[in-house]
């Protein structure tokens, strides 16, 4: 599989839009996730600085970030954010829909990323699960589970469409649409003139 990487409309989207991102409340629960991460592009060196800025003022600095290189086509060693310097590293055997985010003196933070090209209301449920305090599911398992219920909506969709294209008409039980006239004649009944 080849990837394509666009150098110019990615990075200034990321550079001149807010970082997504939805964070678990400050709580004693201890879940497997901190919140989940939408970015706009695959691109490390374009999104991680929006990200870090959020999170400095958040969490505190963001020293170190962990990905799965399986999920971005490049994985630089360092990108530059607000004057310093946040190292990248990457590990195959890390969740690829999880990014790990390390500080010296505040400790780690675990995060689902959400691909780009996520539509938005999947995107939303996404991050809502995600932040949910003390929850238990990893992000393969949310991404999969949002897997399921997206099928579950274009299913959803398409019978919607389909019923949209053959005029939303009830089906008569003579197979025809109420109101038209049906395929086949019904058949006499007794007592209402049929022999």
């Amino acid at each position: 599989m080849t990837t394509i990487l666009d150098r110019t409309a990615p990075r200034d989207l990321a550079a001149a839009s807010p970082a997504r991102l939805s964070l678990t409340p400050k709580t004693a629960l201890a879940g497997q996730l901190d919140g989940a991460w939408w970015p706009y592009s695959r691109d490390l060196e374009a999104e991680l600085p929006a990200l870090a800025a959020v999170l400095d003022e958040t969490w505190g600095r963001i020293t170190r970030v962990s990905v799965n290189p399986g999920r971005w086509p490049v994985v630089p060693h360092t990108v530059a954010v607000a004057g310093r310097v946040l190292h990248v590293g990457w590990f195959t055997e890390q969740d690829p829909d999880k990014l790990i985010l390390l500080s010296y003196t505040v400790g780690r933070w675990d995060l689902l990323v959400i691909p780009p090209e996520t539509e938005p209301a999947a995107a939303a449920r996404l991050m809502a699960a995600a932040a949910i305090p003390g929850s238990t599911l990893t992000a393969g398992v949310l991404m999969a589970n949002e897997s399921v219920i997206g099928r579950g909506v274009r299913d959803t969709r398409r019978r919607e469409a389909t019923w949209e294209d053959e005029g939303g008409a009830c089906m008569s039980p003579f197979g025809s649409p109420m109101g038209r006239t049906p395929l086949k004649p019904p058949l006499p009944l007794p007592g209402n003139g049929g022999r």
